[in-house]
């Protein structure tokens, strides 16, 4: 059984490196073929060390970036090929392939690079920081009250933005002597004004059900997954009524650990093909599209597991349910918006119309919802965290020009004393 399990794990690995060796063939060629332009010099560069299954943390920021970029050139730096090749692919932002240090060195020698944002805690993220006079700000990859969100890493990074009140607390609570005031940005969630798109349905009386589970994930602390415990049960009884539409949204790592997992998250999206089979109608969706913002605004109801699409449908300002996770060594923190939230129990999932029913007219669950969409994200107000953001921005550059000034400054007055003691033991 050993020497069979070895033998997989080393074809994965050729398999691994094979696709690998051809994204990077890919990419040089994709970038080699463009238009070769003057010398671009940015100001903003977005670090990305990660491979195209990780891609979604890049993407939920390519529409704020573009944003910032009328203001800051701003650019990719892809570490890995087939992260590279999907950038590329996407064609959202400018990319700098830079696999080696080598690379990523003579890139940053010939650029005017101020900032560094970074979506998420990659180890490589460390080979970036060893270049000083620019900013290291952590941006993440959504807001959730998971453990990622309280990482002792937050002290890596020079700055860090954050949503609102509710991340400042959660981070007051469990990083020791951080300043806290001094070293975090509040922004809200500029993603949140980008919540449009075109529908792909046409709408009408029905009820839209947004259902966006997370993964299985990989050690029993993060089994905030839902697709196997309360996935089938729920979604089978949404497509039973006949009033409702079902926007599916699982995550794209849904399966990578357990098969099982997998199967089930297989078995939904039949469900829905029978389902508009039998009723072209229906419409029911099965979403795997990179972009998301259209699903948070336009369905009436969501069903999120714990992670990152709780705080991006909280900035709606729409109702949703939680779904509680089934495995009790799952950690929840329940200091904040958990602690109030409505939840989804895996034995209710069967109910689950009665439930979006509750949600959907209940006005103690509409003010708690208004009171957490504050507290979290602060102002709503359509651009109001864009304005925010390019504020945050502005403040780093200006504060670049202090540093760097000051550099120059410390800089030619060690120059002079060096002369001075040349002048005297000469």
């Amino acid at each position: 059984m050993g020497l069979v399990s070895d033998g997989k794990k080393a074809v994965a690995l050729v398999r691994k490196a094979v696709r690998n060796r051809s994204a990077v063939i890919d990419v040089r060629r994709t970038l080699a073929a463009r238009p070769q332009h003057p010398p671009f010099h940015y100001r903003v560069a977005v670090y990305f060390a990660d491979g195209a299954v990780n891609m979604y943390q890049m993407r939920q920021w390519y529409k704020p970036l573009a944003g910032l970029a009328k203001t800051w050139p701003v650019v990719v730096l892809s570490r890995a090929a087939t992260g590279a090749e999907a950038l590329l692919a996407d064609g959202a932002l400018p990319v700098a392939f830079v696999p080696t240090v080598r690379d990523l060195e003579r890139f940053i020698a010939k650029q005017d690079i101020r900032v560094v944002l970074y979506v998420n805690q990659n180890t490589r993220n460390f080979q970036m920081f060893r270049y000083g006079r620019r900013w290291h700000v952590f941006i993440n990859h959504g807001e959730s009250d998971k453990m990622y969100m309280t990482t002792n890493q937050y002290k890596a990074y020079d700055y860090a933005m954050i949503a609102g009140d509710a991340a400042r607390e959660r981070l007051s609570r469990v990083l020791w002597d951080y300043d806290i005031d001094r070293r975090t940005i509040e922004i809200g969630r500029p993603q949140a004004d980008h919540y449009s798109g075109t529908l792909p349905y046409t709408p009408d009386e029905r009820t839209v059900v947004l259902y966006a589970p997370t993964w299985e994930g990989d050690r029993p602390s993060a089994h905030y997954g839902s697709i196997a415990t309360h996935g089938e049960a729920l979604v089978g009884a949404l497509l039973a009524t006949g009033r409702h539409r079902v926007i599916y949204r699982p995550h794209p790592r849904s399966g990578v650990v357990d098969h099982e997992y997998g199967a089930a998250n297989k078995r939904i999206i039949s469900a829905l093909a029978a389902a508009n089979a039998a009723d072209p109608a229906a419409q029911h969706v099965f979403d795997d599209g990179p972009d998301l913002g259209w699903q948070l605004a336009a369905a009436d109801v969501a069903i999120v597991d714990i992670s990152a699409m709780v705080y991006d449908r909280l900035a709606a300002d729409r109702p949703l349910l939680i779904t509680r996770p089934a495995d009790p060594a799952a950690a929840i923190d329940t200091h904040g918006y958990l602690s109030a939230c409505e939840w989804l129990d895996a034995s209710a999932a069967a109910d689950i119309v009665a439930e979006t029913e509750r949600v959907l007219g209940d006005p103690e669950a509409v003010a708690r919802l208004e009171e957490w969409v504050t507290r979290y994200f602060g102002d709503t107000t359509p651009g109001a965290a864009t304005a925010r953001f390019h504020a945050a921005v502005q403040g780093l550059m200006d504060d670049w020009e202090t540093w760097y000034a000051r550099s120059v400054a410390d800089s030619d007055d060690d120059e002079q004393e060096d002369e001075a003691d040349l002048d005297e033991e000469g």
